[in-house]
């Protein structure tokens, strides 16, 4: 969000989901789209059967590279190399769509004298990725009218993860892939509604509707509505308060998260869950994070709710009651009204209506959009209206920036390559990388309470390359031990191609062998992103005898 924000003035995907299927060009990067993302995968494989040019860029070799035209399958944390160098042959190749930049864009000469630096051979060293295909990806991209890109979290989660979205921006502003049908710049959100988070203000940034706080208007006009004074600067952002419980920070109210397997270097956080003096936990279902708790708030799933979901295309869509929440469980919205009016706070919601409808008064982007008017309309075909939405006729926004970038003009960003904060040594010889399957979710606190779903995939493993298990003396379906400079876990070893040599890689959803005692929580320097996706790892084989010590047990198989 950070950075589309800076540089088109929109932390959201510019264009539609429905719009993927008569793309002419995908890019796709740092993203396992058919597993964590199946449904948007399904669009590109539409748009590829029609005729479409997939490009992946992944350290994996994953589904989505046997439909490809082109695998760029780059070192770990060597985006902004790639990246810069698909840029450099637009420039010196004139490929750029000039008009768009001269009308719409500022600051592309700066990025040009950066780009000189960064030729395709040059980033054949670096990245692994052939410089003949850089140039036939740049080539493609800049001269296709329909190209999109398309990215998650294998470009955010780095301590560069901001230069990265950077570097992207540049690409769509060069070459002018803004403001129409099936172009433009996807991130595409994890689930439901965490673009709903962001627009609703769930920033230390921002108020709802992206209106930044340090902004002294946009602050007095929420004082005045709320009637309260409100802070000029901005908050502490989830890394930094995760180093900082503890100690700075000794209260915590925890919703709807499990901290203890999501976030990095846990066993550190572990560490402060217990010298902190309280800690609130508000979820519909039992956590790990659960067991530092001395408060539990049950709370309702999203069928025994009423309210708004707003998903990745910016489409606001009505979530509707189905079932009552079962004993004690409450939904969200009425746990936090009680706990304000407790605190002193005179809030006076009847419903879930009356607080999107506040949101949406003093949002201009959401302007447009009420309760009512969701329950009533339909648009293309879908409910549900897709913001910015300024008034009550105005039916929503398909894709972004058409006639005007939002910001007024593209803020091209030159940007230099920092390599990732932690690389391989004598110690520690490869590098792991963390991400989802198929078949759960992130803490896996809903998945793995599913039968199906756990046959499909019971226990953790370690995809390792066939050379390099070799070296270890490590068979497929091993037990190995991971370790890293913050701890260690055990898992099963699968030997794969589909990683790179020098590289591992493990998901993150199993409590018994959790991928977040090992990664690093080294951030980004703008938003503080920690580095899920690239730190010094070693592989070693435990010995025979040793499998009870794998899984002592889990909540999830009760």
């Amino acid at each position: 969000m950070a950075g589309l924000v800076t540089t088109f003035g929109a932390g959201a995907m510019t264009n539609s989901i429905g719009e993927i299927r008569d793309a002419d060009f995908l890019f796709v990067i740092g993203s396992n789209t058919s597993e964590a993302h199946p449904i948007i995968a399904m669009e590109m494989k539409r748009a590829v059967r029609r005729g479409a040019t997939l490009v992946v860029a992944d350290p994996r070799a994953i589904w989505m590279t046997t439909i490809a035209a082109k695998h760029l399958q780059l070192r770990p944390g060597t985006d902004v190399w790639l990246l810069n160098a698909l840029a450099h042959v637009i420039v010196t190749e004139g490929l750029m769509d000039q008009r768009f930049i001269d009308e719409h864009t500022d600051g592309f000469d700066a990025v040009a004298r950066t780009l000189a630096a960064y030729p395709p051979e040059e980033a054949e060293r670096v990245t692994g990725v052939p410089a003949e295909d850089i140039r036939w990806v740049a080539r493609r991209y800049a001269r296709t009218e329909r190209a999109g890109i398309y990215y998650t979290l294998g470009i955010t989660e780095h301590s560069h993860g901001t230069d990265n979205v950077y570097c992207l921006s540049n690409l769509v502003l060069m070459t002018g892939h803004l403001g129409t049908p099936s172009a433009g710049m996807n991130p595409l959100r994890g689930q439901n509604n965490v673009q709903g988070a962001n627009d609703a203000g769930a920033s230390p940034v921002f108020f709802p509707g992206y209106q930044r706080v340090d902004d002294d208007e946009v602050r007095r006009k929420y004082e005045h509505a709320w009637g309260t004074s409100l802070p000029s600067e901005p908050g502490l952002n989830l890394n930094v308060m995760m180093k900082r419980v503890g100690r700075q920070i000794r209260g915590l109210f925890v919703m709807g998260e499990d901290i203890v397997i999501s976030e990095p270097n846990v066993l550190r956080l572990e560490q402060a869950l217990n010298e902190n003096e309280f800690l609130i936990v508000q979820d519909a279902f039992a956590t790990t994070t659960m067991q530092f708790a001395d408060v539990v708030l049950p709370a309702a799933v999203f069928a025994e709710k009423e309210g708004v979901f707003t998903n990745s295309e910016r489409r606001v869509q009505r979530v509707r009651k189905a079932v009552e929440p079962p004993g004690h469980a409450r939904p969200d919205w009425r746990i936090l009204i009680d706990l304000a009016r407790t605190c002193g706070a005179d809030w006076r919601y009847a419903e879930p209506a009356d607080i999107y409808d506040e949101l949406a008064r003093h949002a201009p982007r959401f302007a447009g959009i009420a309760h009512a008017r969701i329950d009533q309309e339909v648009h293309d075909g879908m409910t549900g209206i897709q913001w910015p939405c300024g008034d009550a006729s105005d039916p929503g926004t398909k894709f972004l920036h058409e006639g005007g970038i939002l910001r007024g003009k593209g803020l091209f960003q030159p940007v230099e390559y920092r390599p990732s904060q932690e690389l391989p040594d004598e110690t520690y010889g490869l590098v792991l990388s963390t991400g989802r399957t198929l078949y759960h979710y992130n803490a896996a606190t809903q998945t793995r309470r599913e039968r199906g779903l756990v046959a499909k995939q019971p226990e953790a493993f370690v995809e390792i390359h066939p050379r390099d298990a070799q070296r270890r003396g490590v068979s497929d379906g091993d037990l190995v031990e991971i370790q890293t400079r913050r701890g260690s876990i055990r898992t099963r070893a699968i030997l794969s191609r589909q990683v790179r040599l020098g590289c591992i890689w493990t998901p993150l959803h199993f409590a018994e062998a959790r991928a977040n005692v090992l990664t690093n929580d080294v951030g980004d320097p703008i938003t503080d992103t920690a580095e899920y996706k690239v730190c010094a790892a070693e592989v070693i084989r435990v010995a025979e005898g040793s499998e009870t010590e794998l899984f002592p047990g889990s909540y999830y198989r009760a």
